[in-house]
């Protein structure tokens, strides 16, 4: 099925926006409008994308990725990202943009601990 799950939203920054387990070409678009909209139902604070549940993905996830990072820092607002598969990691380093994935970047288990 090429249709995105459908993101957590939070209410604040702890709880992060959730990527679907599979976000290659044909789901990038789909994806990035229902971040998008999460993006703008979580109307305070940073905003959290945590990658954990991605399983499959291609390069077409970091566009996604960083289209919503272009649109949260033009509201003035942090965004950072979790959780990261390795082979994401390794994709960014590709790409050489690892720099922006990682600006900022969270890590959930000690955002969440309080």
């Amino acid at each position: 099925m090429n249709t995105p799950s459908t993101f957590t939203l939070s209410a604040g920054f702890e709880l992060p926006l959730v990527l679907p387990a599979e976000v290659t070409h044909a789901q990038a678009r789909g994806t990035l409008a229902l971040l998008n909209q999460a993006v703008q139902a979580q109307t305070e604070g940073a905003v959290v994308v945590d990658g954990s549940q991605l399983q499959r993905f291609d390069s077409s996830v970091l566009a996604v990725i960083l289209s919503c990072r272009r649109a949260v820092l033009a509201q003035g607002r942090t965004f950072s990202v979790c959780n990261l598969p390795a082979h994401l990691t390794e994709l960014g380093q590709l790409y050489g943009v690892q720099d922006l994935l990682h600006a900022g970047s969270a890590d959930m288990s000690s955002a969440t601990a309080n």
